[in-house]
Parts: structure tokens; sequence; C-alpha cells
């Protein structure tokens, strides 16, 4: 259908299709994974149907093979923003922003970043995209932030940080920014203080209950789920409700695997094992399972190693 005219092409690039799809009941849920080949040489996206079957691979990315961008899902469209490249032997740092419309099937090159950085946080927050610290072209440390207006395709700078923090991941609760992990020029060591930015005062706030060396991270059903590098085997799972915090033990029958990323597909969240041996199952947690339930194995499995992953209803 885009490619019938220019008009129907615009339209199904638009907040207003994507609307009428959900008042409709016809959105869809898919889990994009950011596969790597055994190699560790090409890396590209997979994307699975909400019942867990594998269903294409996206075209490739267009611009530099990066490491260490940011991805978020806005407006059910998936935006990799900025990383860091090589370029003939040498790094090269991108404010370059690309989209993937799921409707078209094709990447789109957005408006760029003001600033250049890469191994930085991001998240969407009432329809925005904030982009926070990291790394710059340099290799110097960022307090500086900015945010996306996808109606304006802008960016525009925000109050920056208190101190430079790289390293650290960002999630959005109740409309304020959260920033947690990584580490900061501050701190002797990693840093558990997680920054808050409410877009409305455009102020940062701090907490001092966060958590450290985060090796894998997804929000479901409002509630942060993190896995700390300290402690492979459990759940760290954050309410913002109250600012609090639980363990929740991840069982070693099913997958004795050390290390996971997460995935979420129909309300769960998917532990995928980094070991790169097939015989280590995907392991299933649904926290609105009977306790004896909510831990399961299943079959879903990314034909290489997780880099990450991406859950989008369009």
């Amino acid at each position: 259908m885009g490619g019938a005219c220019k008009r129907w092409r615009s339209f199904l690039r638009s907040k207003e299709f994507i609307s009428i799809r959900k008042l409709a009941g016809l959105l869809e849920e898919w889990l994009y994974v950011l596969t790597v080949n055994a190699e560790g040489r090409e890396s590209y996206w997979e994307v699975f149907d909400c019942l867990g079957n594998k269903h294409h691979q996206l075209p490739q990315m267009p611009g530099h093979i990066k490491a260490a961008f940011g991805i978020v899902v806005l407006n059910g469209k998936l935006l990799v923003m900025g990383g860091h490249s090589m370029i003939d032997e040498s790094g090269s740092v991108s404010t370059d922003v690309y989209q993937y419309d799921s409707y078209l099937n094709r990447w789109s090159k957005m408006a760029s970043m003001n600033v250049a950085r890469y191994d930085f946080a991001c998240a969407e927050v009432n329809g925005m995209v904030y982009a926070v610290g990291g790394f710059g072209i340099d290799g110097e440390s960022l307090s500086c932030a900015e945010v996306y207006d996808p109606d304006q395709d802008k960016w525009t700078v925000i109050e920056s940080l208190r101190r430079p923090r790289w390293g650290c991941f960002a999630c959005g609760f109740g409309g304020k920014l959260y920033i947690m992990g990584g580490r900061s020029s501050f701190t002797i060591g990693n840093s558990r203080s997680v920054d808050v930015y409410n877009p409305k005062s455009h102020t940062w706030g701090e907490m001092k209950k966060g958590c450290v060396m985060v090796t894998a991270h997804a929000v479901l059903e409002k509630k942060l789920f993190c896995i700390e590098w300290k402690n492979q085997r459990k759940l760290s799972i954050f309410n913002p409700e109250d600012n609090s915090w639980k363990m929740e033990p991840v069982p070693v029958t099913g997958s004795s695997s050390i290390r996971f990323q997460f995935g979420i597909l129909d309300g769960k969240l998917l532990l995928f094992s980094l070991q790169g041996n097939p015989g280590y199952n995907t392991l299933l947690y649904n926290p609105n399972a009977a306790p004896e339930s909510q831990w399961q194995t299943c079959d879903i499995k990314p034909s290489g190693a997780c880099l990450c992953t991406v859950t989008i209803k369009a």
C-alpha cells in the first residue's frame, strides 16, 4: 500500500493510522531481537510474532555498522540512535538517528542528535525520546541531555545531569525519566544513585536506592526488572509507586545459564541465555501466575546470541 502513492505512504507513517488500528483492536505485538552470528561479526534484527514464531529479518540498517547505540520504541516504530562505529580503523561517534517502519518495511533517516554519543541512556516518556550522558567524540564522559519531538522531528537540549554518567540505562515511569546503573565521575566504582527528570518542571532530582552493574533490564507492567552482574541468578524488581525493590530468585531448573538478556512478549519476561550453547533453554517468568507456576521454559530462541530486544505493538 505504501508503494501506491505518496499520500498513502504518508498516511501509513502517521500516528493517526496506528491510533485507528489501536481503537479497532488490530494492533499486533512483535518482539524484535538484535542477534549476532556465531563469529560475532554480523548483527541483524530478527522478528518474532505474538506466538513466539520467527517471522522475518529486518532490512539492513543504513549507515556504518555501530555498537553502543541507543534503541527506543516510539509510536510503534523502532528508533536507533548514535553509537560508535569503526571507519578506516579510526573510531567515529555518531549523531545519526534512523527509524524503522514495519508498515513500510524500511528505514528512514530522522533529525540528528545535537551531541554525538555512545554508551548512553535513552527512553521514551510521554511521546518524547530522551538521550542522556554517555561518551562523546573524544571519549569524554558526558552529562548533557536532549529530547526528541517526533511531531517536529527535532532534538532540543535540556538541563544536564549534575555529573557525567555513562554505561547507564533509562526508563519512564509516571511521566518521569529515570536514569539508573552505569558509572559516574563523582563516584568510586559504579553508581547506585538514580537521576530522575521531571519534564513538567524541567528539573533533575535524585534517589539513593538504585541498582549497580546491570547486565539486563526491561519494563513490564509498570515495574522494572533487572539482573545485576554480582548476582546473575536473581531478578531485582523495582516498583516506582513506592520506590521499593524486591528480589526474585531465578531457578536453576530449566536453564543453568548464568548470563541472560531480556525480552517481553505477551505480558511475560523472557530470559535468553547468552552462553551461546543451543542446550540452554529460554526461561519465561509470568508475574501474574501462581507462585509455583511463575517460572517455565519456552521454545523462543534467536538464531544467535541476543544483544538486545524491544517489543513493538503495531
